[in-house]
């Protein structure tokens, strides 16, 4: 069986993390995301790997290589002169994939959902397609999956956010939605559905007319960890939370000069801290220099002369300011 690992994204969200690198390919504790990704799906026995690229593609390439680094032997596909969507994009790799069962799997999560069960599901349903859902317990924006007796019927809106005495009340709703996690099971015979040439989502161009004709979608739904890296403060928190309360993460060759204090902080390679700075739930870039003094707090900085010479900052971009040789992004 192989696998297909989505990385052809622009990370808009995550900039300006990702101002020199595409989404999978920012590093995340030690490792980059996208490796982790090739890990994780290796542990069931899945070691032959088509990965798209398009935006950024030399950083995933650096970051990936063969896949020898990981256990995996990993063949790439270019989508160019525009990204294509997952249904183009797996037009554009058909013929790596046309051959047997095959997974995909987003390039930006983190997880420890058992994709041999899942696939173990699949098999056993007869369906040509599987979805991995998950609770959606927070009713974040996340499109609705609409399941009956363990398959897809539809989708729905976003779901809607709840807070406070709201959310004690949707805690024991029944009707938790069930959201999509990025990772699917698809037998070859998709390809029916998948036009030569097209540049759109899956959604559209092979689920929703699959479903029409009266295909079958599995919906494995399980409450397994899962979590999505597409904005900074999701990076960090998840950051965090894999590291444990109070901890720092070190990149390669950071230098830490005298009394700085550092608190759940995440700093990338080649970093260099001034004596006396305080950093508390920051996010330092390659690179970056924080003066002696410094405080910050909530944050993520990159170099100011990366910005400075970037043609466009992406509307979905959360705002920023330079400060000295830095620029900074408030978190709040």
């Amino acid at each position: 069986m192989k696998a297909m690992i989505l990385a052809a994204g622009f990370g808009t969200r995550l900039f300006p993390l990702t101002i020199d690198r595409t989404k999978p390919a920012i590093p995340f504790l030690g490792k980059p995301l996208v490796g982790y990704v090739a890990e994780y799906v290796a542990r069931f026995g899945i070691t032959e790997f088509v990965v798209n690229l398009h935006h950024q593609p030399d950083s995933v390439i650096d970051a990936l290589g063969n896949g020898e680094q990981f256990g995996v032997h990993i063949e790439y596909t270019r989508e160019v002169p525009k990204i294509l969507g997952t249904a183009g994009a797996l037009d554009n790799a058909r013929h790596h994939l046309e051959d047997g069962t095959f997974v995909i799997v987003n390039g930006k999560i983190i997880s420890d959902i058992d994709i041999a069960d899942a696939i173990e599901s699949h098999r056993n349903s007869g369906a040509i397609a599987t979805m991995v859902l998950k609770p959606n317990t927070k009713r974040e924006r996340f499109t609705i999956v609409e399941t009956e007796n363990g398959l897809v019927k539809g989708f729905g809106d976003y779901a809607t956010p709840v807070s406070g005495e709201e959310l004690k009340d949707v805690e024991h709703d029944i009707v938790t939605p069930l959201m999509f996690t990025g990772i699917h099971i698809l037998e070859p015979r998709v390809f029916e559905y998948i036009p030569r040439g097209v540049y759109s989502d899956i959604v559209p161009t092979f689920y929703n007319p699959a479903l029409a004709k009266g295909e079958k979608i599995g919906a494995y739904v399980t409450d397994a960890n899962w979590f999505e890296l597409s904005t900074i403060p999701r990076y960090l928190d998840i950051s965090l939370s894999m590291m444990g309360s109070g901890d720092v993460h070190f990149g390669r060759n950071c230098v830490l000069a005298g009394a700085a204090s550092l608190k759940d902080s995440v700093l990338w390679d080649d970093v260099t801290i001034g004596d006396g700075a305080t950093l508390y739930r920051t996010i330092i870039a390659d690179g970056v220099t924080i003066e002696p003094g410094e405080h910050f707090e909530n944050a993520a900085i990159v170099r100011a002369d990366m910005v400075r010479n970037c043609t466009e900052i992406p509307e979905k971009a959360m705002k920023g300011y330079v400060q000295g040789e830095n620029y900074i992004v408030p978190l709040n």
